[in-house]
């Protein structure tokens, strides 16, 4: 009994191969510092990274207005980094969110950078994105 395989059977299987591979979602889109990418289409279960420049020593801080729950889900809270090279107390940074593509369906992540307790003032910036999970 040879344990080759026939050729009758190399195309099913090389199509079987193909279709589990098509369904696997996609690398993670990063997201930096612009609306460029927007609206943003993403597949379920596909990673999305949003970074947004920071200050929090200013008292300024990125307000999640709009999450977008209903299609992504957060994989924790925001964090806060700054680059070691500035040195400097004080310096800006970056705050960065990660979610996952949860199910299909349409939503929009909003971010407002202002200072919390200002609340009649207009935010010195805003992040606004739709969102599509397909």
């Amino acid at each position: 009994m040879s344990l080759a395989l026939s050729p009758r059977l190399l195309l099913p299987a090389g199509l079987v191969l193909l279709t589990a591979c098509a369904q696997q979602p996609t690398g993670p889109v990063v997201l930096q510092d612009a609306q460029d990418d927007c609206p943003l289409t993403l597949a379920p279960g596909q990673p999305l990274v949003l970074t947004l420049p920071s200050n929090p020593t200013t008292g300024f801080r990125w307000v999640m207005r709009d999450p977008a729950a209903n299609v992504l889900q957060s994989l924790g809270p925001e964090v806060y980094s700054a680059p070691e090279e500035a040195g400097l107390v004080g310096s800006a940074g970056q705050s960065t969110w990660r979610f996952k593509a949860s199910q299909p369906g349409d939503g929009r992540l909003h971010l407002d950078y202002q200072r919390p307790w200002e609340t009649d003032v207009a935010p010195a910036e805003s992040f606004d994105c739709q969102v599509s999970v397909k």
